[in-house]
């Protein structure tokens, strides 16, 4: 996003000076980036420059800036996103193998059945001799804890077994 920004500023200054400044960077003298760049290729140049950049594009170029240096969590992009978040354990266990990987599926059908946001967002699975039933897809830890505090209100039976842990997760915008 940031060198897509870079290259449309580039090219808007390229055309409002008529090619003449292709060389100028958008950067200060001291190399620091600016706030805005406008400015910054106004302030380094030791010449008589005049950039006319019309307001609404000159916003955009400035907001697109602050929301890449705001933006420290991932990029959510259209379609399916894996990468690396938090969900919910409300089941692990691997003492007695029998009937496991039902108890398993049952606390999964439980949490559905009281919240339905999470149906399609439960995740059974096995690594022997242990089995997991995993809740949600959160990309942040806060989010995960808040989901927790929920869980352990509505189950208190089994809240106690259950724990926010980094694992990989889905989502789908």
């Amino acid at each position: 996003m940031a060198s897509l920004n870079k290259l449309i500023a580039t090219f808007l200054i390229f055309v409002a000076t008529g090619g003449f400044i292709l060389p100028v960077a958008a950067q200060s003298e001291t190399g620091s980036k600016s706030e805005n760049p406008v400015k910054s290729i106004e302030l380094g140049s030791h010449g008589n420059v005049v950039i006319s950049i019309p307001d609404d594009i000159l916003d955009l170029l400035i907001s697109d800036q602050d929301m890449v240096k705001k933006s420290n969590g991932p990029v959510i992009k259209p379609g399916i996103n894996k990468m690396t978040g938090y969900r919910i354990q409300v089941f692990s266990d691997g003492r007695s193998q029998h009937s496991l990987e039902s108890r398993a599926k049952a606390r999964g059908s439980a949490i559905v059945s009281r919240f339905p946001k999470y149906r399609g967002q439960i995740y059974t699975f096995s690594s022997a001799p242990n089995w997991y039933t995993r809740v949600g897809n959160f990309i942040n830890s806060e989010d995960a804890a808040s989901a927790l505090a929920e869980l352990k209100r509505a189950f208190p039976q089994f809240a106690s077994e259950m724990r926010v842990v980094k694992s990989p997760i889905v989502i789908i915008k």
